[in-house]
């Protein structure tokens, strides 16, 4: 049974389901990557008239469109596209790969900043359709990506410094500001 959220951002729409959509953490895939995507599902769904971005998460999928298509006529296409998947299919979308960043060469700092981000933003983020990922710290600010549904959300950069940034100041001494990429 596949149900859908909306977000914050009009043009985004979460999918929800009980299957497990990705066994490796959250990825996002964009139209004009198309060509260096494998995945036959995810290019499929990228090929949709309207279909701009895809962000797949364990339990969901978000789809952010463009403005020209409807929701009306691209939701029943998303939704018939994932039960086919999950008919023909017992694997996730996205099996697990193994990790090579290895925790132990990463910094106390770095490691605190993921942490919070982990427990305390990522959660948050993801009951919008989106996600935050980790890019970089360096003289006190922290880069990071927004994903999904927080990607050219119009409430997104306050969500990033009111939120975000006073989380990490509040948990990471060592934290001045946070910055998207």
């Amino acid at each position: 049974m596949i149900h859908t959220e909306t977000t914050p951002n009009p043009e985004s729409l979460k999918f929800c389901t009980e299957n497990i959509i990705s066994a490796k953490g959250t990825e996002e895939f964009q139209k004009n990557d198309v060509d260096k995507i494998r995945n036959p599902f995810i290019k499929e769904l990228l090929s949709f008239k309207g279909v701009e971005l895809v962000l797949l998460s364990k339990n969901f999928l978000s789809v952010k469109k463009t403005k020209n298509i409807d929701w009306n006529d691209l939701k029943p296409l998303v939704i018939s596209h994932l039960n086919h998947y999950f008919e023909t299919n017992k694997d996730p979308i996205l099996k697990e790969e193994k990790e090579e960043n290895s925790v132990e060469n990463q910094d106390e700092t770095i490691l605190k900043i993921k942490e919070v981000l982990d427990t305390k933003v990522r959660p948050a983020v993801a009951r919008d359709g989106g996600d935050i990922k980790f890019k970089s710290f360096d003289k006190g600010i922290v880069r990071v990506e927004l994903q999904g549904s927080c990607s050219g959300c119009p409430s997104s950069v306050m969500t990033l410094k009111q939120g975000v940034e006073n989380l990490l100041k509040h948990y990471v001494k060592e934290v001045n500001s946070v910055e998207a990429n």
